[in-house]
């Protein structure tokens, strides 16, 4: 393994930050012109589109892909989609989805077994400190993050970190590509996602919707399909499998960082100084967290 990063190796890091920092921004203009089921639905028919590419599906359970498609596509996106839709800022956004590492931790522990160590704990405690001062700047104003909407968010993480456990699991199956992993469990929430579209707003609505699609929400569409998900995804997991973890995870800190700069300058979402003071306060936790050198859930 090596422990040095090469130029294309830096390049691929800055990839991902930046393609993963963006996101957030891309899914509040996606939910401009599309709703949170139909966008959900859509983002994964395009990232299913890879089994035209990648036919073989990964020596695993079916269960596997099945708890991986309802957890990391249905309950996180559903959730965090709802939650742009119902005023939680894109900025904000990227800072509280990183608490999914904290709730791999609480989960990997009992359910997996996996030791903790106490400067973890210490992490955890920071980064919630964070938490409560992001949810107390809460308002209704335009801008503004929603307490909904942030809730919503969180629940999302809580939901990330489910899908983590779940491909820690099937890792016990075997070796198995991430790449195709991520195909074949793209197929799971379209279902789940059309029948949830139709019984929020019916067939006309979603005709309506698709007929009115523009550039920008096709754009959209194809770059949390496409980018966000399968080149990120297999960009990082190289990067993982010729690196240690410990060199390359905290990288990641620098998501909500590009996330956060890229809502000001597209939206405008300048956040509160206690929501300031509160991102700090999650960015040391999770750097507390990833300075302890264990492998990411």
């Amino acid at each position: 393994m090596n422990t040095t990063l090469s130029r294309g190796d830096a390049l691929r890091i800055a990839a991902v930050v930046v393609i993963w920092g963006l996101n957030f921004v891309v899914m509040k203009l996606g939910l401009q012109g599309l709703s949170p089921m139909l966008l959900g639905a859509l983002r994964f028919c395009v990232a299913a589109a890879a089994l035209l590419v990648i036919w073989r599906r990964p020596p695993l359970p079916w269960r596997y892909l099945l708890a991986y498609g309802l957890a990391q596509g249905v309950g996180q996106f559903g959730l965090l989609f709802t939650g742009l839709q119902l005023g939680m800022t894109a900025g904000m956004a990227s800072v509280v989805m990183q608490t999914q590492a904290f709730f791999t931790l609480l989960l990997a522990a009992p359910l997996l077994g996996e030791p903790t160590r106490r400067s973890q704990w210490l992490g955890l405690t920071v980064a919630l400190l964070g938490l409560v001062a992001i949810a107390s700047a809460h308002g209704e104003g335009p801008g503004q993050m929603t307490l909904i909407g942030f809730l919503l968010t969180l629940g999302a993480a809580f939901m990330w970190a489910l899908s983590n456990l779940v491909g820690r699991f099937a890792a016990r199956q075997g070796d198995y590509d991430p790449v195709a992993f991520i195909a074949w469990s793209s197929l799971v929430p379209i279902l789940p996602f059309c029948a949830l579209a139709l019984w929020q707003q019916g067939h006309d609505p979603i005709r309506q919707q698709l007929h009115a699609m523009d550039w920008r929400a096709c754009a959209a569409v194809l770059y949390l399909g496409l980018l966000a998900t399968l080149l990120a995804y297999s960009l990082w997991t190289r990067l993982l499998k010729r690196h240690a973890a410990s060199q390359i995870v905290p990288w990641s800190l620098l998501v909500p960082v590009v996330g956060l700069l890229a809502a000001a300058a597209a939206f405008g979402e300048w956040p509160s100084p206690l929501q300031w003071a509160g991102t700090a306060a999650v960015l040391l936790g999770l750097g507390i967290n990833q300075g302890t050198g264990r492998r990411p859930r």
